[in-house]
């Protein structure tokens, strides 16, 4: 909790930076890129949580592996570094695209479905959905074949399941009592 605490002031400091800098857009691709990295390799996130490896080693990897990045965002993952902050680097990330999202009035969605939908039906399922909130969907499509048919909606803590396997679950779950 405490971690989330000091993210979410670090990522709003990078916000404040990016915007004084107007470069924001790019330093948003910076940190889902660096947040996309730390989830996509295990090795990455353990050398991030090391203690064993020394500050100055850990910049070294992180110019390399991040030299494309803004100047700002750089500068900022060296601050952490030498605060000894590192750690929480996919938490800053997490909670700077969080919070630029309600900034900007955009509401992340995961539209989870058996095969892959067509734009019909897509358009028809984020129509009726628009219909319900203010702000724009910014759509994260997933297939997952075990859902058999249908498909899962998931926007921050709400959930629609409106999927085949969630039907006979629940038919399953009324036969069983």
């Amino acid at each position: 909790m405490e971690g989330l605490k000091i993210a979410a002031r670090y990522a709003q400091s990078l916000i404040e930076l990016a915007e004084e800098k107007q470069n924001t857009d790019a330093v948003l691709e910076d940190m889902k890129y660096l947040l996309s990295t730390t989830n996509d390799n295990n090795d990455f996130h353990l050398f991030l949580n090391s203690p064993l490896i020394k500050p100055n080693k850990k910049k070294e990897v992180f110019d390399k592996l991040f030299g494309g990045f803004q100047k700002e965002t750089l500068s900022f993952i060296q601050l952490l570094t030498k605060n000894s902050r590192e750690m929480i680097l996919p938490l800053i990330a997490e909670e700077f695209i969080a919070k630029l999202n309600v900034i900007r009035g955009i509401i992340p969605m995961t539209l989870t479905s058996a095969v892959k939908l067509e734009e019909s039906v897509k358009a028809s399922i984020l129509a009726k959905l628009n219909e319900k909130i203010e702000g724009s969907i910014e759509l994260t499509e997933i297939v997952d074949e075990s859902l058999i048919g249908g498909f899962v909606v998931r926007m921050g803590d709400t959930r629609i399941d409106a999927s085949i396997a969630h039907q006979l679950n629940e038919m399953k779950q009324r036969l069983i009592r």
